[in-house]
């Protein structure tokens, strides 16, 4: 039995996330479907993914692993994915790798992109969060008070589950490019909703909807629950995500 790490880029629009769900239709449910199809294989072929993403998020880089015997090269293992993935799915690289290589639990940075478009074009309602009159200058002097190892129970979905709220922030950063407004963060983890809770709130201060102090407030005293602007999924993409 070999273990393979593939790196994935799909179009989450018709997606509900990543993770396996009973009824709706994921990206590692089309992938595990893609290897039994491949294979044969009466059983499933678990596919580990390097994290969770939500409903309509994309992806041009989640790494995922699984274990598989066959004959088959690394490039044809991966034109046979591809054969049999829908096309807002694809592999852009398979490659074998050492038996007790973990997608999630040996990632070391998570990379992030979340897109604003400011323009009037419509083609790109599926890809960002359509957003005029942003203020770079303010937005990235909130992004930079976020660097470093801060407790983001404020700025995340709160779960009961989880006790460990920290996550440390090694890139934040909003630059435009023409028309589109792109904030950039890694870090080592994040939270459930978190970058989308951290720009829904940036957004809304820069544009006067909410108080800076507020901002501050809530990173500098984390609590759960809080009612703060959410960012539209859409404009989220999984960029990389870094090993040693």
């Amino acid at each position: 039995m070999t273990r393979y790490k593939i790196t994935v880029q799909f179009d989450g629009s018709a997606f509900y996330g990543w993770q396996l769900q009973q009824s709706d239709r994921t990206v590692q449910f089309s992938l595990e479907k893609a290897l039994i199809k491949i294979t044969g294989s009466e059983h499933r072929i678990p596919v580990h993914g390097a994290g969770r993403t939500d409903r309509g998020v994309h992806a041009i880089g989640q790494v995922a692993h699984f274990d598989l015997d066959t004959q088959l090269t690394e490039k044809k293992l991966c034109d046979a994915l591809n054969g049999n993935l829908p096309p807002d799915c694809q592999v852009l690289a398979v490659e074998k790798t050492t038996s007790d290589f973990e997608a999630r639990f040996q990632a070391v940075k998570r990379w992030y992109r979340y897109q604003c478009y400011s323009g009037d074009s419509l083609l790109y309602r599926n890809q960002a969060w359509m957003v005029k009159d942003l203020d770079i200058d303010k937005l990235n002097g909130m992004a930079r008070l976020i660097l470093g190892e801060h407790d983001f129970l404020s700025y995340s979905k709160y779960r009961k589950n989880i006790n460990n709220t920290k996550s440390m922030i090694y890139h934040s950063q909003w630059k435009a490019d023409g028309e589109m407004v792109n904030f950039l963060i890694a870090g080592n983890r994040f939270l459930h909703h978190m970058v989308r809770y951290l720009v829904g709130t940036m957004v809304e201060t820069a544009v006067g909807y909410f108080e800076f102090d507020n901002f501050v407030h809530l990173l500098q005293n984390p609590r759960k629950n809080v009612n703060i602007h959410r960012a539209p999924a859409c404009g989220l993409i999984l960029n990389r995500i870094d090993y040693e």
